[in-house]
């Protein structure tokens, strides 16, 4: 298992392909609301790719927001779930934010998440809302102890 920084196209390609079988196929978030203006290589957004086995899994990416890191776009891919790399792709995500003077990170966590960010740290910091037809809670975690 290992997660990098993405640095060129193909891995970005790698990264989009695991998000569209995930949340678009898999959980039917329609394609527009998926991909957005943050999936380029340029700018403040980094996008994390995790492999297992030297396979492409998972992903997700880290963006500033009024001085905070915010996670977003996070998701393995079915056959690579149960395996601990949800833990170290968030472990990367924080790692970047840090790099960035990022005293605290925040999420948009599906309900069904909620349990493990909360083991990582995460506290729950809003009730229930819908994102794409998907039920979500803010969760923020202070990377200062």
């Amino acid at each position: 298992m290992d997660v990098i920084k993405i640095t060129n196209e193909i891995e970005l390609q790698d990264a989009f392909d695991i998000r569209k079988k995930v949340f678009v196929e898999e959980q039917k978030v329609p394609f527009e609301d998926e991909f957005d203006q943050f999936d380029t290589l340029e700018g403040d957004t980094e996008h994390v790719l995790a492999y297992y086995g030297g396979h492409p899994a998972g992903t997700g990416r880290m963006r500033i927001v009024e001085g905070i890191g915010k996670l977003e776009r996070i998701c393995i891919l079915e056959p690579f779930r149960k395996h601990g790399l949800g833990r170290i792709i968030i472990a990367k995500l924080e790692e970047l934010a840090a790099a960035k003077a990022l005293n605290i990170v925040k999420l948009h966590g599906q309900t069904q998440a909620e349990g493990f960010y909360s083991k990582l740290g995460y506290q729950t910091a809003s009730p229930e809302f819908m994102e794409d037809g998907i039920s979500h809670v803010l969760m923020t975690k202070n990377l200062k102890p």
